[in-house]
């Protein structure tokens, strides 16, 4: 992805009347359309167009010319920097993943929400993937970027795309698109905005009057303090659904919500690890990706309500709330019974066997969820069907109170083969 700003390139010769005139498309709903800068003469060397949508493959944009990189709008006065989604780098990570096809070649529904308009304030991971969510659904989701650099993900490298060999001389100065970055901003359009100043304020506030949702991620609070908090955005457009999602709630004044911070804070990593090492965080940022889903889900169903109501709401939707929401039958289990959780590494508190077991060579995740799935591992598996009958493991409550046995037994039979014949006999048990 590439950033231009006025300290990289020299601005257009286009005042607001005629950019307004040759750029937006009248029929856009954001009056921010497709941008076009080539020599009609040479149609070939690249334009500015729309990220992909579900339907078809992006249009990646190649920077072949130096007006084309010298790309810069000038809205209201003010300069507004305009991030292209594929523009120096090479990936195939920015579309869907599905060929080119249009909505008439799917059997499924069409993009429920085509026509919402999303103006998305947010950075990393919890609140793109959100926003991600919507645009995969058909909503046409701008994202606004801080004027130097962008989201902060641009930057989290390595793994990333590698750079296109045509890519200009101008953008060399530029790292290339993260990994990260683009797993969490597909379907979306960008342009960077500085809201500090009035300027940039007016730009802000031109799209939250046209916008149907609003998504953030700012510290509680910071956005009131530069005129953009839901009061000052309900005043602009009392439709509009406004997102707050922060680390613990709206009321809080807080540092930045992280991941890992929170998982510590709200019991996950006391619970994931092995029973006699330390606390571990888990292997991706769970946690942000399921307050993205939560907020998701919030701003489907505000949208539902919207047309009961006529009007907005504000959604507060945080990571230490969705954490413990997401602790599920760990919670029920202190909540109900006063036991208190503890590490297991892959085992399950209340279902045995169920964790992963050696074998030869490597490892075998086994989960008999039930006594039906328990007869079979006994008589087909372990070719001992009196672990059936056994006292000892004949219920699952028994194979808890018995779990050490059990495992052991198991162990014992599952490390004189490989994981290969393993497989082969589990396969078609159910």
């Amino acid at each position: 992805m590439d950033l231009l700003n006025e300290n990289d390139v020299a601005p257009l010769d286009h005042n607001v009347e005629q950019l307004e005139a040759e750029w937006f498309e009248a029929t856009d709903p954001y009056d921010l359309g497709e941008a076009e800068c080539m020599d009609a003469a040479n149609p070939d060397q690249g334009h500015i167009t729309q990220c992909s949508n579900q339907w078809k493959t992006a249009d990646l944009v190649k920077l072949d010319s130096p007006s084309l990189a010298a790309l810069i709008t000038r809205l209201g006065g003010y300069d507004t920097a305009l991030i292209r989604i594929g523009a120096n780098t090479e990936t195939k990570s920015v579309d869907s993943g599905g060929p080119s096809r249009s909505p008439d070649d799917l059997s499924g529904m069409p993009p429920p929400l085509e026509g919402i308009k999303v103006l998305d304030l947010t950075r990393v991971l919890a609140g793109p993937t959100a926003t991600m969510l919507l645009a995969d659904l058909g909503a046409d989701v701008i994202k606004i970027e801080e004027i130097s650099k962008g989201d902060d993900t641009r930057t989290w490298i390595p793994p990333s795309a590698p750079i296109v060999p045509s890519a200009p001389a101008e953008s060399s100065h530029l790292p290339p698109e993260s990994a990260y970055f683009l797993a969490t901003n597909r379907n979306k359009r960008s342009m960077t905005v500085n809201f500090k100043t009035p300027e940039g304020l007016e730009i802000m506030h031109r799209l939250i009057k046209k916008s149907d949702v609003l998504v953030e991620n700012f510290t509680s609070g910071k956005l009131a303090t530069m005129g953009l908090g839901y009061e000052d955005c309900k005043k602009l457009n009392p439709r509009l659904i406004y997102a707050s999602i922060t680390g613990e709630g709206i009321p809080c004044v807080e540092a930045p919500g992280y991941d890992a911070i929170v998982e510590a804070e709200a019991g996950l990593m006391h619970i994931t690890g092995e029973p006699d090492r330390p606390p571990s965080k888990v292997g991706v940022a769970a946690t942000d990706t399921a307050t993205g889903l939560y907020a998701h889900g919030a701003i489907l169903a505000a949208l539902l309500s919207r047309q009961q109501t006529g009007e907005g709401v504000w959604i507060d939707c945080n990571l230490f709330d969705t954490q413990i929401a997401g602790l599920a039958n760990i919670a029920s289990n202190y909540l109900i019974a006063g036991q208190e959780a503890s590490r297991h590494g892959t085992a399950h508190t209340s279902v045995v066997p169920f964790q992963v077991f050696p074998c030869s060579d490597g490892f075998l995740m086994i989960c008999a969820g039930n006594s039906k799935q328990f007869k079979l591992l006994a008589e087909k598996i372990l070719d001992n069907p009196a672990l059936v009958t056994d006292p000892r493991f004949a219920t699952n409550e028994a194979r808890v109170a018995n779990r050490a046995e059990l495992i052991n037994i198991i162990t014992d039979v599952l490390q004189k083969q490989d994981r290969a014949h393993w497989i082969e006999q589990f396969t078609g048990l159910g």
